[in-house]
């Protein structure tokens, strides 16, 4: 799964050492916000101090994160766990159904702003009884 947003808080790295492994691990949690007429939160994890070295996710950078999703249950309840696999950041971001257009933003076709012959072409009717004559 992907999501898109603004990251809006990076939270205190996390570390210990696996009581069933005795190796050392590192994990960092962040809060991105979707850019969306209604925004929605999303706290993700970067897990193993490599990936994040590697992600380099600061607070107000604008990216895309794959992730996976999984859950596990601790003394009868069930927990998400949002973990991060690859960053983007430099997300192509969809504009916001009902914004307002940027000025560099191309204009639509069909458009007082349009460059684009209009269709049909002007004067260019179809000759009565042709063969290419459609009904509509």
């Amino acid at each position: 799964m992907e999501i898109t947003g603004k990251i809006i808080a990076v939270m205190q790295p996390q570390g210990g050492v696996s009581a069933r492994t005795g190796n050392a691990w590192k994990s960092q949690d962040y809060v991105i916000e979707t850019q969306e007429q209604y925004p929605k939160k999303c706290v993700f994890r970067v897990f193993g101090e490599e990936k994040i070295a590697q992600f380099n996710i600061q607070a107000g950078e604008v990216l895309t994160v794959s992730f996976d999703i999984d859950a596990h249950e601790y003394n009868g309840r069930w927990f998400n766990d949002v973990r991060a696999w690859a960053v983007n950041h430099n997300p192509q971001i969809s504009p916001v159904p009902g914004a307002v257009p940027t000025p560099d933003a191309a204009p639509m076709p069909g458009s007082a702003q349009s460059t684009a012959t209009p269709f049909p072409p002007a004067g260019e009717a179809a000759a009565e009884g042709s063969a290419d004559d459609l009904p509509f």
